[in-house]
């Protein structure tokens, strides 16, 4: 799971990425509110960690921001305002959760797994599945009846992404954000490598499904 992390104390989003890194997740830091809003309109992140009070833009503004762009990506409100009406106010403007300064780590990440939840991106035992697969998200491994096959970070980034968005394509530039990060020069064109790669393994498993392309756009799961 990727999340961005929009906290303009450093100490403390030093300190919030090195604990969410030990449960796996990529965190990407940003510091103040105009940045915060040009990687959350990326749409690449799972997950949004907001601070309120921060330079050039603050939370209330970048949140009103994405939702107006349609962009629903799960945030969570960080911050030191505590009144009824700034946490109405955060949830209003399209917040998902609203977590009081100071807290604990084991309530944000509780908070973290809640949201998640909610919007589908777990299933039971930390795994996501469609058709006869499942995909281990600790062990990097895809399964069937058949048997278990572990796969490599990158193909298990793109893999990810495909199961939590079955129903729709997934575009070329996505997918490359989602593996390779925003500021990657990685060509689209050696994007085709990993999915032949990963039909392979699909193959090898019996799985009821594959990759399929869709030219000029990107890439779907099509049953077979």
């Amino acid at each position: 799971m990727r999340i961005l992390l929009v906290e303009d104390e450093k100490e403390l989003s030093r300190a919030l990425a090195k604990m969410l890194a030990k449960e796996d997740y990529d965190v990407d830091c940003v510091y103040d509110g105009l940045d915060g809003l040009n990687f959350a309109m990326t749409n690449m992140y799972d997950l949004i960690l907001l601070d309120i009070i921060m330079p050039k833009l603050n939370g209330f503004e970048v949140l009103s921001s994405i939702r107006a762009k349609k962009i629903d990506t799960p945030v969570i409100m960080l911050t030191a305002l505590t009144s009824e009406g700034d946490k109405v106010a955060g949830l209003d403007k399209g917040a998902d959760d609203y977590v009081a300064k100071p807290f604990s780590y084991n309530e944000l990440s509780a908070r973290i797994r809640a949201v998640l939840r909610r919007k589908g991106k777990l299933v039971s035992d930390n795994k996501l599945e469609y058709g006869n697969a499942s995909l281990d998200l600790t062990r990097y491994s895809l399964a069937t009846e058949k048997g278990e096959i572990n796969l490599t970070a990158k193909e298990f980034e793109l893999l990810r992404y495909m199961f939590e968005y079955p129903s729709f394509v997934a575009t070329k530039e996505d997918l490359i954000l989602k593996a390779w990060g925003f500021n990657s020069d990685f060509e689209s064109n050696n994007l085709e490598v990993y999915m032949s790669f990963l039909r392979k393994k699909l193959l090898h498993l019996e799985a009821s499904f594959t990759i399929e392309s869709v030219r000029g756009v990107g890439y779907r799961l099509s049953s077979i």
